[in-house]
Formats: C-alpha cells, sequence, structure tokens
C-alpha cells in the first residue's frame, strides 16, 4: 500500500506538467515523458512558453515570385 501511495506522490509533477501542457495547446504526452528527465525544470520551461494558438497561425510568408494556388505546368503562355 504504500508503493502505490509513493508511485502516486512521484507521478504528480509529471501529471501536472501533460495537464498544463495541453491546456497551452501544447503535446501533453511529449510533456509528461519530458517531466520524468527533468520534472520541475519542465514545469518552469512551460510557464515560460507562451501558449501555442494555432489558430493565429498564417505560415511562412511566401516569396514575391510565387502566386499562391499557381503550379507548375500552369502557364498561361505558348512557346511557338
Amino acid at each position: 500500500m504504500a508503493e502505490i501511495l509513493v508511485a502516486c506522490f512521484l507521478l504528480i509533477p509529471q501529471t501536472v506538467a501533460a495537464i498544463f501542457a495541453k491546456n497551452m495547446g501544447r503535446n501533453p504526452w511529449f510533456w509528461f515523458f519530458i517531466s520524468f528527465l527533468i520534472p520541475i525544470i519542465s514545469l518552469i520551461i512551460l510557464l515560460f512558453l507562451d501558449k501555442d494558438d494555432t489558430s493565429e497561425r498564417k505560415g511562412y510568408r511566401l516569396a514575391a515570385h510565387v502566386k499562391p494556388g499557381s503550379e507548375m505546368g500552369d502557364s498561361k503562355t505558348e512557346v511557338d
């Protein structure tokens, strides 16, 4: 019985890291396993990371010569 209580107590930082990571939009399994290696430091890192809002991401800015929607071989010029 005491071993189960010790195991539950030792899993508290990992569980907290996973829940906190999920609330911030991060991968909870990644942070759960990282917390085994560095339990308290991973929680501090999560506190300082920005919230991951994928809805605000616009992606990479395209180069000036690239047009969205154009594909290779889709040019309108003809060669005689």
